[in-house]
């Protein structure tokens, strides 16, 4: 069984745009958490990632054309563009790693994915394609330019109910809804306008022109011929721009493998790339897989990564109404209230290898040593975890690692400040023996979809390394009654000795979990 080790790692985080950062601010028992101001005023928290693509302006520049910076700046969402700096922070800490992972060719994989996507880019290209619908529609919609919208008009109220299938005018309707009525309105006349119609067979005619002769030189001259008949076309009718005209391009370039795709292309790895995606858990089934392909000898190197866009009106809107999310203000600590948790965004990026070959070459190992990581599906409920899910999973990486219960000195939770984290810390007592110290860090940074449970590693692995846990937010006075009837040994707002071997839990929505042991390094 080869043994793995981490020998890079990157961080993009709320407060922390980069993995020293990240380090300094564990040593405060501080939230990280800031007001969000997506929908103007409101009572939400968010965990905003403190982050400038611009940082990584000179390490692109260095090594590429002076043309590659703008386009990673124009083109990449969010999630693409801190995976992209996490990623370059991860080369920083062992020299010389960036050459060997682009030596290692087919060697050298990149797992890194995203449990929300790109959700701003979705987001944006949605308004734009509304609002350049609602512009379509009541343009082809106006009576001047549609002769069936003047004939129904000329009818008499009793004759237009009777026409089959026309929505009520408008005006018609209570103010409230006179927005959804406009656009049913002019979506419906604009479908049946002759003007259109003809506007159409234009467009199909300008289409239509095929590349012909030179491939490359014909393609060109297409693309030139059929921009300068468009725009004539356009001021013919007067007419805005269609609709499928609106639509960014970029909403393609951001699906999500690209963050996965841009840091192979970044680091010219050449080697299996993809984005695995599970949800809360998706750290740690990539983290599984990793450790899989090194032990099987498919790679010596992987990248492994999540990556989550900054809080957007979309996240923190649905969290809200999934009935998971806090709302009053103030920081909704795990273990306490259970009030709900708060959405955040980010990246982690870490540098998995093959301990032999990496040491061979000269690489340190940082933090611990990943020795397993079980993982399971509850096959139970979209959103409540199940007692034998996570314990499955838990017993799976305790086998895997040859460990007793007995030998976990810490383990970090889930913890969501939910009232999941009572039947989490209930599930975990079934295995685990009171002496064992707990964490709970959402209350520091928040809940990053993908990135929160690597996070979270980090923060174990950093506290190992210096041989204490960071403290959390969590004060003794706070800790939930019914919880501290089950378990009492939590890291506080204080700092504590890190011991023995440690495990974390990650619980996705759907069900899915993720568990990982590690151990300190000798």
């Amino acid at each position: 069984m080869r043994r793995v080790g981490i020998f890079g790692w990157g961080v993009v985080a709320p407060r922390s745009p980069d993995i020293e950062a990240f380090e300094r601010n564990l040593e405060s028992s501080d939230s990280w958490l800031s007001a969000f101001d997506g929908f103007g005023p409101s009572n939400f928290l968010a965990g905003t990632p403190d982050f400038r693509f611009a940082d990584y302006k000179g390490w692109i520049d260095e090594r590429f054309p002076p043309t590659r910076y703008a386009q990673l700046e124009k083109k990449m969402g969010q999630p693409t563009q801190y995976a992209i700096g996490a990623f370059v922070q991860s080369l920083r800490q062992n020299p010389g790693i960036e050459k060997v992972l682009t030596e290692l060719g087919l060697e050298a994989h990149v797992y890194v994915g995203t449990g929300l996507g790109d959700l701003p880019t979705i987001h944006d290209c949605s308004l734009e394609l509304h609002r350049a619908q609602r512009r379509w529609d009541r343009f082809w919609a106006n009576p001047e330019r549609n002769v069936a919208l003047r004939a129904f008009l000329e009818l008499s109220p009793e004759e237009r109910a009777a026409v089959e299938g026309a929505p009520p005018v408008p005006s018609s309707v209570p103010e409230e809804d006179r927005d959804l009525a406009e656009e049913r309105f002019w979506h419906h006349w604009a479908a049946r306008s002759t003007e259109l119609a003809d506007y159409l067979a234009e467009l199909r005619e300008i289409e239509s022109i095929s590349v012909e002769g030179d491939v490359e030189a014909a393609k060109l001259a297409v693309i030139k011929e059929k921009r300068v008949r468009t725009a004539k076309l356009q001021r013919k009718w007067n007419a805005p721009e269609p609709p499928w005209n609106q639509v960014s391009a970029n909403l393609l370039w951001n699906i999500h493998n690209t963050p996965a795709s841009q840091i192979s292309m970044m680091g010219r790895i050449t080697g299996m790339t993809f984005a695995p995606v599970a949800a809360c858990s998706s750290f740690g089934y990539a983290l599984r897989l990793a450790m899989q392909s090194i032990s099987s000898g498919s790679a010596k190197a992987v990248v492994v990564g999540m990556t989550d866009p900054a809080p957007n009106p979309l996240s923190v809107g649905g969290f809200y109404n999934a009935r998971v999310l806090a709302a009053d203000g103030t920081v909704s600590k795990p273990l306490t209230g259970m009030r709900g948790t708060h959405v955040a965004g980010g990246a982690v990026v870490w540098i998995v290898g093959d301990h032999e070959y990496m040491t061979s070459k000269g690489f340190q190992p940082l933090g611990m040593e990943p020795v397993a990581v079980g993982v399971s599906a509850d096959a139970d409920h979209i959103i409540t975890p199940s007692p034998e899910g996570p314990l499955a999973a838990m017993r799976s990486a305790l086998d895997q690692a040859d460990a007793t219960p007995a030998e976990i000195g810490t383990w970090d939770l889930h913890a969501t400040a939910t009232p999941g984290d009572f039947l989490e810390v209930e599930t975990l007592r079934q295995i685990l023996p009171e002496s064992v110290v707990v964490t709970a860090r959402k209350g520091t940074f928040g809940h990053g979809m993908s990135a929160g449970g690597g996070w979270e590693l980090t923060a174990q692995y950093l506290g190992y390394q210096r041989g204490q846990l960071p403290a959390t937010t969590l004060q003794a006075s706070e800790l939930n009654p019914e919880i501290g009837k089950v378990h009492q040994a939590f890291v506080l707002d204080t700092p504590c000795e890190a011991r023995g071997l440690a495990g974390k839990l990650s619980m996705g929505i759907g069900g899915i979990n993720a568990c990982v042991i590690s151990r300190p390094w000798k």
